[in-house]
């Protein structure tokens, strides 16, 4: 019988393609180790493999199976930069910070292509990315940003598209024009994420599966993770669980929000078919943005049913075949063999999370729909900072991310209201 996430709804398309998806064993009695990862997606990966390396005693563990997270279910998209545009960042913290968080997100593009070709991680990498306008209005933006990322950003890649060389590029007419960025692309994020792992244990790191936290504790210089089979004691915790944080630690749990996000699978559409002639990955302009992209074999990978309530969509195949429909009508009875979904986490300002939560416990999350690209290097940047470099890391742990308003109780409802409103304001 094929393994079903306990967390996460339908079974991806990734699952079946990934090849063999090892197991880890289960912690089963006391450890004691340098540093202790709760959370076995990219960024605990990462920072296993990277700690592992230099010779740090770690153990990770994680609730459920490593990817069972948004690591192993996203759309796969690389981006460029951080989540918001580098004009935007310009205008909030000034040209000079703006470059250097531009230019550390563009380190970890970089980072994640050269790790997975050094150590042999097939990720069926494929390039270049369509940002697209849903509404006339939004071009002259989209034209001024690609003249801004080359002269003011030194990022020549991206090039403006007008309408017609939109619709030739995306094989569909409904949007108004975009840009094109040649200098990024689109992976199969599951098999990062096994190859990941794969590094961290030849490396020395010890991973456990099916361990939850059931408490984290720090006093004294030392910090104590407890689980239902045993306690691990260390001298640093790293916290790397995003969306799935739960009650696990407040602080986070009130700065990330889960929300829900859906894709689905067509069967491959052939070689004479129009859609994404090039291969390319998409977003668009939507606050509830839409994204997709074909994977190797010529599949329609389709995003973009965000759920902010607490109920999964009963079938995911119909609200995302409908969205489909929208923009290439022709498809509207394609057949879909995978609709899956998972959690992202989100921060109000939609940038990332990181903080020290308590003495000697670095919490990281938030991507915020940028997290295949960011969190694996944001594993990376918390080894150093643990070898005693964190002057990278304190970039972000500088950004202004708020609580969700409400409290625990009411942030929710809100969340619900507010982007269910900005959904409504996608449409007109």
């Amino acid at each position: 019988m094929k393994y079903q996430s306990p967390i996460s709804p339908g079974r991806s398309w990734y699952e079946d393609t990934a090849g063999p998806r090892p197991e880890y064993p289960e912690l089963d009695g006391d450890r004691t180790c340098d540093v202790v990862i709760i959370g076995g997606g990219f960024t605990g990966l990462s920072a296993a493999a990277h700690l592992a390396k230099t010779g740090t005693n770690v153990v990770l563990i994680d609730a459920y199976r490593f990817g069972d997270g948004a690591s192993g279910r996203n759309g796969g998209q690389l981006g460029t930069g951080q989540r918001a545009w580098a004009e935007e960042l310009e205008a909030e913290y000034g040209l000079s910070r703006a470059r250097m968080l531009f230019d550390l997100a563009e380190e970890a593009k970089a980072h994640l292509l050269d790790f997975a070709a050094a150590n042999a991680i097939e990720i069926d990498y494929m390039p270049g990315q369509l940002s697209v306008a849903h509404k006339r209005r939004y071009v002259d933006d989209y034209k001024a940003h690609a003249e801004i990322m080359a002269s003011r950003f030194g990022y020549p890649h991206v090039s403006f598209m007008d309408a017609n060389e939109t619709a030739e590029r995306l094989g569909s007419t409904r949007y108004f024009g975009g840009t094109r960025d040649t200098g990024t692309g689109h992976i199969h994020p599951l098999k990062l994420v096994i190859g990941t792992a794969k590094v961290a244990a030849a490396a020395g790191a010890h991973l456990f599966e099916r361990t939850p936290s059931t408490g984290i504790a720090a006093s004294g210089g030392k910090v104590r993770v407890t689980t239902p089979k045993g306690t691990i004691a260390a001298e640093k915790c790293l916290i790397a669980v995003n969306a799935y944080g739960g009650n696990l630690e407040p602080i986070s749990a009130s700065h990330i929000m889960p929300i829900g996000s859906f894709i689905g699978a067509t069967i491959p559409l052939g070689a004479e078919s129009k859609v994404l002639p090039g291969g390319e990955s998409v977003d668009d302009s939507r606050f509830v943005v839409r994204y997709f992209r074909k994977s190797k074999d010529g599949r329609l990978l389709f995003g973009g049913r965000e759920v902010y309530a607490v109920n999964d969509p009963k079938d995911i195949h119909i609200h995302i075949r409908r969205q489909i429909a929208e923009l290439y009508p022709a498809l509207k009875d394609v057949e879909i063999t995978h609709g899956w979904g998972g959690y992202v986490g989100i921060t109000v300002p939609r940038k990332p999370f990181v903080r020290e939560v308590m003495p000697n416990v670095i919490s990281m999350g938030g991507y915020s729909g940028h997290g295949v690209m960011l969190s694996n290097f944001f594993g990376k940047l918390y080894a150093e900072a643990v070898a005693g470099n964190r002057d990278r890391l304190k970039l972000i742990e500088d950004l202004k991310i708020p609580a969700f308003p409400g409290g625990r109780r009411f942030r929710a409802p809100l969340l619900f209201l507010a982007l269910n409103w900005f959904a409504l304001r996608d449409r007109i």
